[in-house]
């Protein structure tokens, strides 16, 4: 692998790599490249199954770093982009890994829907279908009793959330074979509805002392400290949900207007207005905390860099409630918690649901609840002498 060592060098030092890391990418460059020569191998021999079988040679020397093929993912891309990688033999997608992947899809295109949200409706189709297959029962025959012995087995071990999900996802899947002729009659309706009270509980928030403290936890001069601060308030002020913040680039703030733009659900874009904290933290951030170029706000701050994805955001909220000591609570926490404060300073439901972005007045409608000041005014007084 001598002839491509100072391209794949370059491309670490492209990439953000530190001097330390581009060594150690280098060393595990060459250490393969012994072992090829080891095997008799070029690297046009470099399959995967061969690559598996180096990380079980190097497993078996206990080694305590780089025992993964996910180590070699920067190399393989750099291998591929010059051309000397083999071109190995494709799996081809079956029937149903077909359907699956034009249910998608639809669902991406025309229906708008995240990704992840896609996923899991994919995962459910994929689970379905093939379990219709394993039954013998084509698309075109798929019937009541196919559908009712499914969710019968998915969920009879589920929690409650995700039941309602693969509720969701089917009757998603049956309106798309229906509407592409696959099936001859509508039967979303015949997907059994899975029992839960909507609204039944109060919506979950953190104190105002408890924001402090996480917001606390994630004070300093490092570029991690104001990334994850500026995350943090991005959440517990403006209400953001975590895939909203991963997916903000530097064009989605206007500095001069004091205004946020948004793309949420569907692909809805809005745009919100920059309190003065939210403000001064991201300024901070974009001047001294990013560690790369490209438009996307948030990164990682180590190598390759590149935009964070919705559990990264997560994670980012996770490690400030432990360095607060605080239970970990989720990036949609901090969502109820801006709901929260907000009614509470007086804003009116649906000024909260036009910051939250809700499209219906009913999920608003949740936060009422909480607003103990309005319901003391509707609540009748206790009977003299009751007991």
């Amino acid at each position: 692998m001598a002839p491509f060592t100072d391209g794949f060098s370059r491309e670490l030092e492209t990439r953000g790599y530190a001097p330390g890391s581009v060594a150690l990418q280098l060393q595990l460059m060459a250490q393969l490249s012994r072992w090829l020569e080891d095997q008799r191998l070029g690297v046009s021999g470099l399959t995967r199954l061969r690559v598996e079988e180096f990380f079980q040679a190097r497993r078996a020397r206990v080694r305590a770093l780089q025992v993964s093929p996910t180590c070699l993912r920067v190399l393989f891309g750099h291998l591929g982009d010059v051309g000397v990688l083999p071109a190995e033999e494709l799996t081809r997608p079956g029937p149903v890994e077909l359907l699956v992947g034009a249910f998608g899809r639809f669902l991406l295109q025309e229906r708008a829907l995240e990704v992840r949200t896609v996923q899991r409706y994919q995962y459910v189709a994929g689970r379905f279908l093939a379990a219709c297959a394993a039954s013998d029962v084509a698309v075109a025959g798929i019937g009541v009793v196919t559908i009712t012995a499914f969710m019968t087995a998915e969920c009879k071990a589920s929690s409650n959330g995700w039941s309602q999900c693969v509720a969701t996802a089917l009757r998603s899947l049956l309106r798309y074979l229906y509407l592409e002729q696959m099936i001859s009659t509508s039967l979303a309706g015949s997907v059994p509805a899975v029992a839960g009270w909507r609204a039944a509980s109060l919506p979950k928030a953190l104190t105002a002392a408890e924001l402090a403290s996480l917001l606390a936890a994630c004070s300093g001069q490092s570029n991690a400290a104001r990334r994850d601060y500026a995350v943090l308030l991005m959440a517990g002020r403006l209400g953001l949900r975590a895939g909203e913040i991963a997916g903000l680039g530097l064009r989605s703030i206007n500095w001069e207007q004091g205004e946020l733009r948004v793309l949420g659900k569907g692909r809805r874009v809005d745009l919100l207005p920059v309190p003065v904290d939210v403000g001064r933290a991201l300024a901070t951030y974009v001047r001294h905390g990013r560690v790369a170029a490209g438009d996307a706000l948030f990164q990682h701050l180590h190598a390759p860099h590149g935009r964070l994805a919705p559990a990264s955001v997560t994670g980012i909220v996770y490690r400030a409630c432990d360095r607060a000591g605080l239970p970990r609570v989720g990036a949609h926490r901090l969502r109820h918690t801006a709901a929260t404060q907000m009614l509470r300073a007086g804003a009116s439901l649906p000024e909260i649901a036009q910051v939250l972005r809700h499209r219906s007045p009913d999920t608003t409608a949740l936060y009422a609840k909480v607003d103990r000041r309005a319901l003391a005014e509707l609540a009748r007084p206790w009977p003299a002498g009751a007991a």
